[in-house]
């Protein structure tokens, strides 16, 4: 049981990766301006960039983790227990429907950000990565951003409206599901 707690918390923390497209623009409600992108996408690219540094990089990831599992290992002592597991949507600040069915250590039921789409986020941070030398830029950053909402602005008005959001992400679903499809087929 406490290797299956040890392994499921490892798990949840390895699924927190890079996802630089034009962020917060699928989750948005209204119109967005390229204006609007590129400032959600600074604030996130701070925060990401935990060395402050200029990059997101292997450093940042293990800063990350280690400030994620810091927050779920509530008690200090360098393990996460039944009862912090238990509490980890509220740790990570999940609202109610991060969690569907009965969702557990195993993984079982989990969907949303660090669920199934867990894939999709690093296929983005690869494409970031335009050199692919593992290391993403802010100009990297920058550019993925303004080339993923020029594909979203499909009448090139510089606005992405809901309907545009909505063709796009049914669009990226169908890519992804095609990669993941030829994938399993390999």
């Amino acid at each position: 049981m406490k290797k299956t707690m040890i392994a499921a918390g490892a798990a949840v923390l390895a699924l927190g990766t890079v996802a630089y497209a034009a962020p917060g623009m699928m989750k948005a409600e209204g119109p967005v301006t390229l204006k609007d992108a590129e400032a959600k996408s600074a604030e996130m690219f701070a925060k990401m960039d935990a060395n402050g540094d200029g990059k997101l990089d292997q450093a940042d990831r293990e800063a990350r983790h280690a400030q994620r599992f810091a927050t779920l290992d509530t008690d200090g002592n360098g393990s996460i227990s039944q009862d912090e597991f238990n509490a980890m949507p509220e740790k990570r600040g999940m609202r109610g429907d991060g969690m569907r069915g009965e969702g557990g250590p195993d993984g079982e039921g989990m969907r949303g950000h660090h669920g199934k789409r867990g894939g999709g986020m690093r296929m983005m941070a690869k494409m970031a990565d335009t050199n692919n030398d593992g290391v993403i830029t802010r100009a990297e950053f920058d550019a993925g951003v303004k080339a993923h909402f020029a594909k979203m602005d499909a009448n090139g008005d510089g606005t992405v409206t809901a309907e545009e959001r909505k063709a796009a992400h049914e669009q990226m679903r169908e890519r992804f599901k095609q990669a993941r499809d030829a994938a399993t087929d390999n």
